[in-house]
């Protein structure tokens, strides 16, 4: 399939990372599909990346608006899990609201999962199709550590990870590749004052993106900015 017939979906696409990773699978030729909570913003950035792109209004905390979203989605052969939020950066494991912490997995994690659940099966199915979770090195698996001034954000992402190499079991040997990538501290309304900007970072997460069917699953691939 060439790139030109493949589609990308992107979630969280209206700003930071996930539009620019958005901007960036559209410049490599693929149609996109740029995601967000409320559908004027999907709008406003799609209209702003101009023709080959397309709005959807995905909620990844409300399994009716990623029922939805599937089904208006068609067939989708990138998909780039970027939605997340960080709730809890200067406090500690023994301090932080734990209602922060439910409200970072809810998003981070189980949206995520939520996502693959709607998303995966159809790629598995078509025997083809391509996976990457946008995670963070504030983890525990690959060699990392956790952070503990952001002790839900760490954990989620933590288990973004695990989810990841769990999800990649299940599809090996279909066509569908899944892996988690560490794109940096990059310059978002999360980490404002960072050097990387989303472009910079999104080169890399589309090149892991768009890596062959007979590439690296099941891996956590981190930018060199970052290590």
């Amino acid at each position: 399939m060439s790139t030109s017939e493949r589609t990308a979906l992107v979630t969280g696409a209206n700003r930071g990372i996930g539009r620019a990773v958005a901007a960036e699978l559209l410049g490599r030729g693929l149609q996109v599909l740029l995601s967000a909570r409320r559908f004027d913003d999907a709008r406003e950035a799609a209209l702003e990346l101009g023709a080959g792109a397309r709005p959807l209004a995905l909620d990844v905390t409300d399994e009716d608006s990623v029922k939805r979203a599937a089904a208006e989605a068609g067939p989708v052969d990138v998909l780039v899990c970027n939605a997340g939020v960080l709730l809890d950066a200067g406090t500690d494991p023994l301090s932080v609201p734990l209602e922060l912490v439910e409200q970072t997995l809810r998003v981070n994690l189980l949206g995520t999962w939520r996502v693959l659940q709607a998303f995966v099966p159809p790629m598995v199915a078509r025997g083809h199709g391509s996976v990457t979770v946008v995670s963070s090195g504030t983890t525990a698996e690959f060699g990392g550590r956790l952070f503990g001034r952001t002790p839900g954000y760490s954990l989620s992402k933590s288990g973004l990870n695990g989810l990841t190499t769990l999800v990649a079991e299940q599809t090996a040997g279909t066509g569908v590749t899944v892996n988690a990538v560490n794109p940096g501290r990059v310059r978002t309304r999360m980490m404002p004052t960072q050097e990387q900007l989303p472009e910079q970072a999104a080169r890399f997460v589309a090149d892991v993106a768009l890596l062959p069917t007979d590439g690296p699953t099941g891996q956590f691939l981190t930018e060199h900015r970052s290590r």
